[in-house]
């Protein structure tokens, strides 16, 4: 899963992005400039978006946005913290509005929510050959085995399911399951992909020698 985060305080960003890497890619802008840019070029299941930002009004941004029939959920987090504020904010096309200061967990519970909504809403089953995926909970099936995926697991395996029978180089699952900002650890990619071998069997996914990884249909070889 993809979070567009638009913030332009520092502190706020830096920390928003390192809670929320376990289980998401972040990438966080500053300006409406530059979020503008990022959704032409970038895919995202949803958007934190502060309304103070330095170059444009986020209710502005907003309004815009959903002009143009953009429908990723919108979860705003601002201190404006009045009760008109927080209508306007809802009129405008947000799905949610959080007030700053706000617990950690308490967003995360709401990015949740407004992803199984959107799961519920667009993204069917993901499957090829006798593996499955359900977006909206996360659980993945092959032959007999089943759990649910957690961590950057879940969009490692989401990406390969959305291209099925492609494979993927190091560099393109690295780019699903980091934010730009995100220091990239060393062998996360064969960490995580080992990890779901492990669980879910050794043939789940084919590493193609000094190409990438792709999945295995049940009558591979």
């Amino acid at each position: 899963m993809r979070i567009l985060l638009v913030e332009d305080d520092n502190m706020i960003g830096e920390s928003l992005q390192k809670a929320l890497k376990a289980s998401y890619a972040v990438n966080w802008v500053r300006y409406v400039d530059a979020a503008q840019l990022s959704i032409r070029t970038e895919n995202y299941d949803l958007m934190l978006l502060d309304l103070g930002l330095p170059d444009a009004s986020g209710i502005s941004f907003l309004q815009d946005l959903r002009k143009q029939g953009y429908t990723v959920p919108v979860l705003i987090i601002t201190a404006r913290d009045t009760v008109s504020d927080r209508v306007l904010g809802l009129d405008s096309g947000a799905d949610d509005y959080l007030i700053k200061p706000f617990d950690l967990d308490e967003l995360e519970a709401r990015i949740r929510v407004l992803l199984r909504r959107k799961s519920d809403r667009r993204e069917p089953l993901l499957s090829y050959g006798e593996i499955s995926l359900d977006p909206a909970t996360r659980e993945l099936k092959y032959k007999e085995k089943s759990g649910v995926l957690s961590g950057r697991s879940f969009p490692l395996m989401q990406a390969l399911l959305q291209r099925p029978g492609a494979i993927l180089s190091l560099a393109q699952l690295e780019e699903q399951i980091y934010g730009w900002n995100e220091e990239i650890e060393s062998n996360a990619v064969e960490v995580h992909i080992h990890s779901l071998r492990r669980k879910f069997g050794a043939d789940l996914i084919v590493n193609v020698r000094g190409v990438g990884y792709t999945l295995r249909q049940k009558d591979q070889a």
